[in-house]
């Protein structure tokens, strides 16, 4: 059976799960698009429901993981054209959307092992960054992403399409300060503030050991909390006329020099 109706009980409450108060009420995230499908089953994330509109089905991968989701004994559900593009999120819709289980951790759920990498990002507000972010720490092999003081929402599904399926494979973290300063003293984590006006550049710094890379909102920068508890403070160069990087920019930068050193 194919839903037609703009008025089915299952389309308005996915249209209500655009407000973040909602998504947050039932705990649901949307995964909307065959990419971000796909990598969500490959981490076995969970699916509680899918939405699908074969009419507007571009390619046959797009059958194949319709298929895969149902011998998955995932729930699914076809609708017509008018409906499916009502429910989803993008402009131009793929035809595959699912409603799936809430990404986040706490920070006493997170498992670290001997020689951890994590980025730290204080006071992020745009999804799109948060979601590049996400996608340079899982590039790394970090250990995990974790928002101090966030005001984005994790869930959004800007952040989920921005990720590329990142946010599926990444352990993401929300703590205060305070606590995420605790527990990098108790395990011995360094942490590495990225500062423009730093003394010392980034690459002068020994990067092999327990580490944790903090970058602040463009905007606002760093807190004078982290400014004053990092222990160290390093500087990307800048030579030209712009004084300030993109701060998935500046994280990539500073991950994958961490990661080249280990390589070493």
């Amino acid at each position: 059976m194919t839903i037609s109706s703009l008025q089915n009980s299952t389309v308005k409450r996915v249209v209500k799960l655009r407000s973040r108060a909602e998504r947050d009420r039932e705990g649901v995230l949307l995964i909307e698009g065959l990419r971000a499908l796909e990598h969500a089953l490959d981490a076995d994330w969970q699916i509680d429901q899918l939405l699908a509109c074969p009419e507007l089905f571009r390619d046959e991968h797009a059958e194949s993981l319709l298929h895969r989701c149902r011998t998955a004994g995932i729930q699914t559900t076809e609708f017509s054209a008018a409906p499916f593009r009502k429910m989803a999120y993008r402009d131009k819709p793929e035809g595959l959307l699912a409603l799936g289980a809430q990404a986040g951790l706490g920070l006493d759920q997170l498992q670290l092992g001997e020689n951890p990498l994590l980025l730290i990002a204080e006071g992020i507000e745009k999804p799109g960054n948060l979601g590049s972010m996400l996608r340079v720490a899982d590039g790394v092999g970090a250990d995990a992403l974790i928002l101090v003081d966030g005001r984005t929402d994790i869930n959004n599904p800007n952040v989920v399409r921005s990720s590329v399926g990142a946010i599926f494979s990444l352990p993401i973290v929300e703590a205060t300060s305070q606590e995420l300063l605790d527990r990098m003293a108790r395990e011995g984590i360094a942490c590495l503030a990225a500062m423009p006006a730093a003394d010392k550049l980034y690459s002068e710094f020994d990067m092999r050991g327990p580490l944790a890379i903090l970058v602040g909102a463009e905007q606002t920068g760093l807190s004078n909390y982290w400014i004053e508890h990092a222990d160290h403070q390093a500087r990307i160069p800048m030579l030209g006329k712009a004084d300030s990087l993109n701060v998935s920019t500046s994280a990539a930068i500073l991950l994958y020099e961490a990661r080249r050193q280990r390589m070493g």
